[in-house]
């Protein structure tokens, strides 16, 4: 591809930035990575990802673009590291509205391993391009501009002292805690306006000896929360000998970090699977506690003055509740649309980038926050479409859970391989109606039946 500049800078080295490094390396003769952490020399969690001991997924599209910009990536980690590729559909069981979804074979191919492994096979590919390079150790202290401060022209760095690294691009990707908001500031820039959504979401994750035959040989579960407790829980497959387990709720209702309490809490999950399992289970680790305050949406597209050469890119720009593992998928759908708008060159590229992230975002966005403010305590504006889309996903689970066809087209849309309108198309909501229809039947039957005995 066209080369249009000569160094590009990212900061941060977790996966939206590698993917970020990634899409910059074909546009940029030297792509510098600069991290906070030193790398591990194994595929072990590290102190800039705190969320890298618990359970983590890779939606079906977050593995179709890794395989796109890595050829031959999951076939790696699987080969390497033990990670195992199964049928989304077929393989996990899926519970939302106390309901779980009916299985079949599908095309939805998912990819599981620990965040290390996803994030230690990225690191090793990116840097295995001869154009990029990675500064360890590195903090960065604010950006460096040109005297009108309309141009950001690179970094100033702490490594054995303070200095100065020049660039013709800076990417933010250093995470929810970004700087970039009060170095906009500083430099007589607005701050973005925020959306966010408080949730309160904790988990306890722990991990346990996996025994074959488990789980009947399917390779996890996921459960979104509902009514009445709206608790959350996941077990996953992570290689053969390993399984994860994360569970949670929102506004405070932890899980407790001993192993009766831990059990209790388990079984008040609407199935008993993830119970049984744990129950028997040998543990390889301590319970990790994580909390999550809320969902943040920095509404970069909306500023009108943006300075040039400058980028803010994935969880700087969103994080979700990490419940529904949309983070690694959104910034490897925001690399290629980076790779897209560079393919147009620098000129305003802020803007343009920002205009389509936000459509990148969007959706993920609306799924994650929609599905929050079904809980009653959740705080945020609930418009006539919210209530009616929440009111119709439930009624697509009571009929999913007898329809293998229904259950597919809401799980891509879950894994963000369908936007959310495919699930209005006149064919799915046909079947929504279709297997409502029957289920009421079936309990008018059943009760005329009670009534006679």
């Amino acid at each position: 591809m066209k080369q249009i500049g000569n160094h590009a800078i990212v900061i941060g080295a977790s996966m939206g930035g590698l993917m970020a490094a990634r899409a910059l390396s074909d546009f940029y003769a030297t792509v510098t990575i600069l991290e906070r952490d030193a790398f591990p020399l194994n595929d072990i969690p590290r102190k800039g990802v705190p969320q890298g001991r618990h359970t983590h997924g890779l939606l079906a599209r977050g593995r179709v673009v890794l395989e796109e910009f890595f050829p031959g990536y999951s076939h790696e980690v699987v080969s390497q590291s033990g990670g195992l590729l199964g049928d989304i559909a077929n393989d996990i069981m899926w519970m939302g509205h106390n309901v779980a979804l009916a299985q079949g074979k599908s095309d939805l191919t998912g990819l599981l391993a620990s965040r290390p492994v996803l994030e230690g096979h990225v690191r090793r590919r990116v840097m295995q391009l001869p154009n990029v390079r990675a500064i360890e150790n590195c903090a960065v202290q604010g950006l460096a501009t040109s005297a009108s401060t309309d141009r950001v022209t690179g970094v100033r760095v702490r490594i054995d002292g303070e200095q100065t690294i020049e660039a013709d691009l800076v990417l933010d990707a250093s995470g929810r805690g970004s700087a970039s908001p009060a170095w906009l500031e500083e430099l007589g820039y607005q701050r973005p306006a925020d959306d966010k959504i408080e949730i309160g979401i904790g988990y306890m994750t722990r991990t346990y000896r996996r025994t074959p035959g488990e789980l009947g040989g399917k390779l996890g579960i996921v459960i979104a929360g509902s009514a009445p407790n709206w608790r959350n829980g996941v077990i996953i497959a992570l290689d053969d000998n390993t399984w994860t387990v994360s569970v949670g709720g929102f506004l405070g209702d932890d899980a407790p970090a001993n192993d009766a309490e831990f059990l209790a809490y388990l079984a008040t999950l609407p199935t008993k699977e993830i119970h049984d399992v744990v129950a028997t289970a040998e543990p390889l680790t301590d319970y990790i506690r994580y909390r999550y305050v809320s969902s943040l949406r920095r509404r970069y597209e909306k500023l009108t003055k943006f300075p040039q050469g400058y980028l803010v890119f994935g969880d700087a720009i969103c994080s979700f509740n990490p419940v529904y593992g949309q983070g690694m998928t959104v910034a490897a759908q925001e690399a290629v649309t980076l790779r897209d708008v560079l393919r147009a060159g620098s000129d305003n590229l802020a803007v343009r980038f920002f205009k389509a992230a936000a459509k990148i975002v969007d959706n993920p966005w609306d799924i994650a926050v929609g599905n929050d403010l079904r809980h009653p305590r959740v705080e945020g504006a609930r418009p006539v479409m919210v209530r009616f889309i929440n009111w119709y996903v439930g009624k697509l689970h009571q009929a999913a859970r007898n329809d293998a066809t229904l259950a597919l087209a809401f799980l891509k849309v879950a894994n963000l391989m369908n936007p959310p309108p495919a699930l209005l198309s006149p064919a799915t909501a046909w079947r929504v109606w279709r297997g409502n229809r029957r289920a009421a039947a079936g309990a008018a039957s059943r009760a005329v039946e009670a009534t006679a005995s």
